[in-house]
């Protein structure tokens, strides 16, 4: 499968990887055909390992590259990374704050403590979501961006434990839509359309990140940066949250913890 990737464009290679990572995102969303009662330990759980994911995936995919590659520049090597980590924090914290979503476990309710309406909830649930996914559509990206100009620091095998890595946590992702959808009443068809929908960003903020660095080179360790504090912004406002304000503490810790462990693996071994 790999030989058959490195003899694709690194365009195609791009597409083809988050294709798959919104195939997994429909996978998770898949889960409410499997169960008819919402089972709050298991969402906690998947967003917890989710969140271990993201945060290993953030440093050996993302920030250790940028370090190498900014080395023996006009500056210190950290300053680019340093940038481009805390703005791509506060690109995710300007679109938390202007665009309205929802925790995929808040509790809804509005200034008459009324709870809104189905398609409401709805929308701020896959838009809380598609928010997750911007920056990890980005990363993938900006990796294979890197792997196409042949650095020695990234390689399409370390693109492709990136994609796998997010692939996976993109299964609690969608189950994070769908699970509480079902719970709030709709139909398990409809619940699984708003959770796989939420995974349509990724490719086409992949295509973005890949064209950003595939024609400004001189922009790769920023970027890999950018895409590395936005997904631990991503990580710490949103996914830790809502892993643990249902009571289920220990066990999203716990599920964090085996889902670092995994991403470590994965991009230690094939990149």
């Amino acid at each position: 499968m790999i030989d058959f990737i490195l003899t694709l464009k690194p365009i195609y290679q791009v597409i083809l990887a988050t294709l798959f990572t919104w195939g997994m995102t429909a996978l998770g969303a898949a889960l409410v055909f499997t169960t008819k009662n919402f089972n709050q330990r298991f969402l906690d759980s998947m967003l917890g390992f989710a969140g271990g994911v993201m945060i290993a995936a953030s440093f050996w995919s993302l920030l250790s590259p940028a370090l190498e590659m900014a080395e023996g520049g006009r500056f210190p090597s950290w300053l680019s990374v340093a940038i481009g980590f805390l703005l791509g924090g506060a690109f995710l914290f300007a679109i938390d704050k202007l665009l309205p979503h929802l925790h995929p476990n808040a509790a809804i309710e509005t200034a008459e403590g009324i709870q809104p309406k189905r398609r409401k909830r709805s929308t701020l649930l896959v838009l809380a979501i598609t928010l997750h996914n911007i920056p990890e559509g980005l990363a993938i990206g900006v990796s294979f961006g890197a792997a196409s100009l042949g650095s020695p620091s990234a390689s399409v095998a370390g693109a492709l434990a990136l994609a796998i890595g997010i692939g996976i946590q993109n299964i609690p992702e969608g189950a994070a839509v769908s699970m509480p959808l079902l719970r709030d009443g709709l139909s398990k068809k409809k619940s699984f359309l708003f959770g796989q929908f939420s995974g349509m960003v990724e490719p086409i903020s992949a295509i973005i990140g890949f064209l950003a660095v595939a024609f400004i080179e001189p922009l790769l360790p920023f970027a890999l940066a950018f895409a590395a504090g936005a997904m631990i912004f991503v990580v710490v406002e949103e996914v830790i949250p809502s892993s643990q304000e249902e009571g289920n503490k220990d066990l999203a810790v716990l599920s964090l913890m085996i889902g670092f462990t995994i991403m470590m693996i994965l991009d230690v071994a094939l990149g």
